[in-house]
């Protein structure tokens, strides 16, 4: 179980409903924005899966190309998964060829069970330690915190993994569209990839940028997560899509940045000080004022905190 999951723990001694009846489709009326010529992204909900946003919580998207449609990060179950696929023939009549998940937590690619039912000959792709995690059973424990923490909003939702790995240097032509995956080492996860549409401009962040709201750095490397995100703004990129938050510019991935650099660099000088990570908090709020409306900076920033404290202090030894 990762450290992430295990954040969760205490929910999953909460009995969850059976699997074997399905939850009911997703009751808000969610829309899909285009943001770019062909590519859609779908806003989900900011905050912590729950049985008010049934687990939607992600930013779903698909793009149209000459070839078929790609979904990137099918959202967190079955019911999302429809939901999407819903949208797409809003757009097209075109079949769903390929979907992308950008990294193994699960609110960003258990909807892959939607697509795979409704087009069974679609390629999955996902790096290769994020087919390797879910073989080894993060898929399963992500099914379970989904059921516990929305309450069996998720119920009939079954692990559908990725089929094919990609990893740094891919690049697959769909079309008229080539999707350029970036992979540095370890960022949010160890398995992030980022997904650059050349023709598009438009690059998905996947979670190593969330925007407006705060995301858990249990599983995270700062320095990596940093250096994609420069990467990011460095790869020529005018559309930005986030994990987690709006989509923008390239304000949705450089004010994440900054706000890891002020945690990281805030974290460094007080280590150098002397100062012990549990007495770092108070002095270190006032350099992240601007974040402090953030949505979830309360309640993670004093795990960010730990989390860069033992960062550096790794990187000190």
């Amino acid at each position: 179980m990762t450290r992430f999951l295990m954040l969760f723990s205490a929910f999953l001694l909460l009995p969850a409903p059976l699997l074997a009846d399905k939850a009911p489709p997703l009751a808000a009326d969610y829309q899909a924005e285009q943001v770019a010529e062909g590519v859609y992204v779908i806003h989900g909900p900011l905050g912590v899966p729950s049985a008010g946003n049934q687990g939607f919580m992600n930013n779903p998207a698909f793009v149209v190309t000459g070839a078929g449609v790609v979904v990137i990060d099918p959202g967190s179950s079955v019911q999302v998964g429809e939901m999407v696929l819903t949208h797409v023939r809003k757009v097209t009549g075109q079949p769903v060829v390929a979907v992308f998940d950008t990294h193994v937590h699960g609110d960003h690619w258990l909807g892959n069970q939607a697509i795979a039912e409704a087009f069974p000959d679609a390629r999955i792709y996902a790096h290769p330690r994020m087919r390797e995690r879910v073989e080894q059973g993060a898929g399963e424990q992500w099914l379970e915190v989904m059921m516990n923490m929305t309450e069996g909003a998720t119920a009939g939702t079954r692990v559908v993994n990725a089929n094919t790995p990609v990893d740094e240097g891919t690049e697959i032509r769909i079309g008229d569209v080539t999707f350029r995956i970036l992979h540095d080492g370890k960022a949010h996860t160890d398995n992030d990839i980022m997904i650059l549409l050349p023709e598009r401009s438009v690059i998905f962040l996947g979670d190593n940028a969330g925007h407006g709201r705060m995301l858990r750095l249990n599983d995270a490397s700062l320095a990596g997560n940093m250096a994609a995100l420069e990467r990011a703004l460095a790869s020529g990129a005018k559309v930005f899509v986030p994990g987690h938050g709006r989509t923008g510019g390239p304000e949705a991935a450089s004010e994440y940045r900054d706000y890891l650099v002020a945690l990281y660099e805030g974290v460094k000088e007080l280590f150098e000080e002397e100062i012990s990570d549990f007495e770092m908090k108070p002095r270190l709020l006032p350099k992240l004022t601007r974040w402090k409306d953030w949505v979830d900076f309360d309640s993670l920033v004093g795990s960010h905190v730990s989390i860069a404290y033992l960062e550096v202090e790794a990187e000190a030894f």
